[in-house]
């Protein structure tokens, strides 16, 4: 049994983390850390767990072998680090931290301590983007040259998130999951990183409107959206191949069933499935794609087998290096207005 320990019992720790760590038979969540003396009552009533206040004394009594990470991103580099310094493995939230050098600090904490450090990058198991892996798997729209990724609502960043200095901004929260997608989906290296980010409303610290994008080898393009004052959606995602396109609305629906407590309830609205658009056999023809089920367990499922010995890790810390090299490249476009040239 792998005893784990939760650093942060906000949002993300108790609604994602916590659920998704019990649904996993070989880990055995047993201790959770807040600043909050009320959310340490809160994780105690509700968990049954030990409470620390600080990570040093979790670290010190705790006796976990696992730390979660589920706080502002810009605490994620020292604490992480200083939870591998003290020989045990990580999971931070996304996103990873806020730059490519602390990335590479704790890459090397990891390396020196020998033991696992992941992100959890949570939506390498959304529906919608395993519907998009098996579509260009399946060759249906042929090769694909224009991906666009939006993420677009009408809601004020909350608590943290609200503060660039905690946050990084707007493009930190769902950037971490839509840029890991793109290095996930697009073979060979980003050459060109274009970034507008735009202050408006309730956006004027963080970023009310992000656009990225990102310019792959052998010409193919990326575009990122990301928006919190925008009272219209686009399409979660659009593609254009050769012989078709895909068209995906709605977001996945994992996020709410663990609102509801029940990850078993998630279900998606039969309208939002994804419609392809393409040739068969010289006509053309236009599909409705029964969407592919996933499960955010299974990044869980994958850190246990990991530590294990039972599986390869598949969210290594390398490849959110090359996300966080995107960031760095992203930020400096913004800031002088240019495309920067990158191999990444």
């Amino acid at each position: 049994m792998i005893r784990v320990g939760l650093v942060g019992y906000g949002y993300a720790g108790r609604t994602m983390h916590a659920p998704l760590i019990r649904r996993v038979p070989d880990l055995a969540l047993t201790a959770v850390v807040s600043r909050s003396a009320e959310r340490r009552e809160r994780a105690a009533r509700e968990l049954g767990v030990a409470t620390f206040s600080t990570l040093a004394d979790l670290l010190e009594k705790g006796q976990v072998d696992l730390v979660v990470i589920a706080t502002p991103h810009d605490t994620h580099a020292a604490l992480a680090c200083q939870a591998m310094e003290a020989g045990r493995h990580v999971v931070v939230d996304k996103v990873m931290c806020l730059n490519g050098q602390e990335a590479d600090v704790m890459i090397a904490a990891s390396q020196k301590n020998g033991v696992l450090l992941s992100v959890f990058q949570n939506r390498r198991w959304d529906w919608d983007y395993l519907t998009v892996r098996k579509v260009l798997e399946d060759g249906l729209i042929g090769t694909p040259y224009l991906f666009e990724a939006a993420v677009l609502r009408y809601r004020a960043p909350r608590g943290w998130r609200g503060d660039a200095a905690a946050s990084g901004g707007i493009l930190f929260d769902w950037g971490a999951h839509l840029i890991d997608q793109a290095l996930q989906l697009v073979p060979g290296p980003v050459q060109a990183v274009t970034c507008d980010l735009l202050y408006q409303g309730w956006g004027r610290e963080v970023g009310s409107y992000a656009r990225l994008l990102l310019r792959f080898a052998g010409g193919v393009l990326y575009d990122i959206e990301i928006g919190n004052l925008s009272r219209h959606a686009k399409p979660r995602w659009l593609i254009l191949g050769d012989r078709g396109a895909l068209v995906k609305t709605g977001i996945d629906p994992q996020e709410a069933a663990l609102q509801r407590g029940s990850l078993e309830t998630a279900a998606e609205d039969p309208s939002d499935r994804a419609r392809v658009s393409t040739e068969v056999g010289g006509l053309t023809a236009e599909l409705v794609i029964e969407s592919v089920r996933g499960d955010w367990t299974d990044y869980y499922r994958n850190i246990a087998d990991a530590l294990l010995g039972r599986a390869a890790l598949l969210v290594r810390p390398e490849e959110v290096r090359r996300a966080m090299a995107v960031y760095d490249a992203a930020m400096e476009s913004a800031r002088t207005g240019t495309t920067v040239q990158v191999e990444i």
